[in-house]
């Protein structure tokens, strides 16, 4: 029988005879090293183009002077954030950053995915071809070239008024993008037409990686179409789809500035001007460079709440989260 101390010197060898060499340790590196240099890049893109750039967000607690530089402008506080609290704009802009962003999100995201689900059905190779063609599309035309057609369209003597005159649903033409009221229909109706085809690739690609033979069971079971959707198809993508839904969820106040600038005018100001296109007046127009980027820390603060909210959600009701 081995004495205490003996027990005590075996005991305390085993961490070291479990201990990896540093050499084993590092094979799955060196044998994955060539994507790992292929990630380098993307990584210095981020860090150099996103994170770098955070320590300037420190002007929103600052007076900031662009002669002073950062660190030597004098501190605020919270005052900028406050004075946003107490301004006019401040409901109006975070009324019309939701309401933009969310009916985006209703509209565009259900669609998307109801748009993949059709042309999964599709059977013809050459016609889903040249469907998934025309609706992809839209995504690479230019913005500017977008808002040119949406601007003609919608014009008195365009396309639009043409066609609702013709069928005798108005008898005079609208000035569509003089009218605040319908300036959110025109923008989430562009956007539908330029992403449906684009976002619908994703939920493709997840379509794609379900098991063939569930399909195959199912119709030895007798089941049609309409069923393996319900139960096979649709459970196959929702882990894509909550993901999906979580990464929208933490951008709904991240409606983009580039398209409404282009579109909007002073008479829609009261349904079309956003948070981002505030920021974009007050920071870079009016050079009130430490309010606008109050504002806009916000925003972020707000929307990485909103993430954290529904990925907790998503991990507690589904075994679907981002972490």
């Amino acid at each position: 029988m081995a004495s205490p101390t003996e027990v005590e010197k075996i005991g305390s060898a085993k961490p070291a005879m479990r201990k990896k060499p540093m050499l084993s340790r590092m094979k799955p590196l060196i044998a994955n090293r060539y994507l790992y240099l292929m990630l380098l890049p993307v990584i210095l893109y981020f860090i150099i183009f996103e994170y770098k750039p955070m320590y300037g967000a420190i002007i929103a607690f600052k007076d900031f002077n662009p002669y002073q530089g950062i660190w030597d402008s004098p501190w605020a506080g919270f005052k900028h954030f406050q004075r946003f609290f107490e301004s006019y704009y401040f409901w109006r802009l975070l009324k019309n950053t939701f309401l933009m962003s969310f009916y985006s999100l209703i509209v565009i995201f259900p669609a998307s995915i109801t748009f993949a689900l059709l042309l999964n059905e599709i059977r013809i190779k050459a016609f889903k071809s040249v469907v998934q063609t025309i609706s992809y599309l839209p995504h690479f035309i230019s913005l500017i070239v977008i808002c040119g057609m949406i601007i003609d369209f919608t014009k008195p003597d365009g396309i639009i008024n043409g066609m609702l005159q013709a069928i005798g649903v108005i008898q005079e033409p609208i000035q569509f993008l003089i009218l605040p009221e319908w300036f959110r229909t025109i923008y989430v109706g562009s956007g539908l037409w330029q992403s449906v085809g684009w976002n619908s690739i994703i939920y493709l690609a997840a379509l794609s990686g379900i098991n063939p033979s569930l399909y195959e069971a199912a119709v030895v079971d007798g089941a049609g179409r309409w069923k393996q959707l319900i139960h096979i198809t649709i459970p196959g993508i929702m882990p894509t789809v909550l993901i999906l839904l979580i990464l929208n969820v933490g951008t709904l106040l991240n409606v983009g500035w580039d398209k409404i600038i282009l579109l909007y005018n002073p008479a829609t100001y009261d349904t079309a001007d956003v948070i981002s296109t505030f920021v974009y007046r007050r920071g870079i127009m009016e050079a009130d460079y430490s309010f606008s980027a109050a504002v806009g820390l916000f925003n972020s603060v707000i929307n990485f709440s909103l993430l954290v909210i529904a990925n907790r959600i998503s991990r507690k009701t589904t075994e679907s989260s981002l972490w």
